[in-house]
């Protein structure tokens, strides 16, 4: 599929550009110019359903799940597709914190910031898919999750909806100046680390529903490596910092197992271009 190899290879110059990417660098810079690239063509690509995804929403929120009536085969954890990945590099090496002229919060906003704006891309390559009648609910697995305002009233919205909610909600916060300052000597605020949290909480909820519900798309569009990859550098980062508690990750701890393991030395690099 012609336009799955583009948005393929697009994201992988994205990847490779905004590992270690600092807010407002010039691999921030060129992370722009992708991210209009890759949703333009997204949303230009015929399927046989349409949706669309926007971010114009805000709300402060509390995670909550209940579990679905049923579960389905999860197809994600098929060696064909587990042993697909990008790269297969050294994660916990890339996530730990270096130890020289690194703050703790800098390298949490640096890659918090990257893991936003990649989690954002791999979800828009799939957002015609995931529309208020193919997702009528926001499930990963046997989990359902609820959404809840700032007066916490508890709602159940449709996966495009949450996910909507989620990245607004991010997004607000990120350049947010008071909470991610950029401007030398200005500090963090004392609820960065929570706020930090709450924020991986809800992007790691955006992974498995990409997984649960639109696996198959994915794979269709040729982008099952790159979701492995950013699924487990995110995971090993998470763990690195204990940002997320592992009752919220344990929905997906079987695929965590598989792609959390280096792969042998034969299946490396197992990515093939047409």
């Amino acid at each position: 599929m012609r336009g799955g190899l583009v948005l393929k290879r697009l994201l992988f110059v994205l990847q490779q550009l905004t590992v270690k990417a600092k807010p407002g660098s010039f691999a921030a810079q060129i992370y722009t110019v992708l991210d209009f690239i890759v949703k333009l063509l997204a949303s230009n690509m015929r399927f046989k359903r349409n949706g669309s995804y926007t971010l114009n929403r805000k709300s402060k929120t509390k995670p909550n799940g209940k579990k679905a009536p049923t579960e389905e085969k999860k197809h994600y954890l098929e060696p064909e597709y587990t042993k697909v990945r990008v790269m297969d590099f050294d994660l916990k090496e890339l996530v730990s914190l270096p130890t020289r002229e690194i703050d703790l919060n800098e390298w949490l906003a640096s890659n918090t910031t990257t893991f936003f704006n990649l989690i954002n891309l791999q979800y828009s390559t799939i957002s015609e898919f995931c529309t208020g009648e193919t997702c009528q609910a926001m499930t990963a697995c046997n989990t359902t999750y609820y959404w809840y305002d700032e007066r916490g009233k508890k709602s159940k919205c449709t996966a495009p909806q949450y996910v909507d909610l989620v990245m607004s909600f991010v997004q607000k916060l990120v350049t947010d100046e008071d909470i991610f300052p950029t401007k030398y000597g200005k500090e963090f605020p004392n609820s960065f680390e929570s706020l930090i949290k709450k924020m991986c909480r809800y992007l790691f909820h955006v992974l498995a529903h990409i997984y649960w519900a639109h696996f198959k798309e994915t794979v269709a569009l040729e982008l099952q490596g790159h979701l492995n990859t950013l699924y487990a550098h995110f995971i090993v980062f998470v763990r690195e910092f204990n940002l997320v508690d592992p009752k919220e990750t344990c929905i997906m701890d079987d695929l965590t197992e598989v792609l959390c393991t280096p792969l042998p030395s034969h299946m490396n690099n197992h990515v093939t271009e047409r």
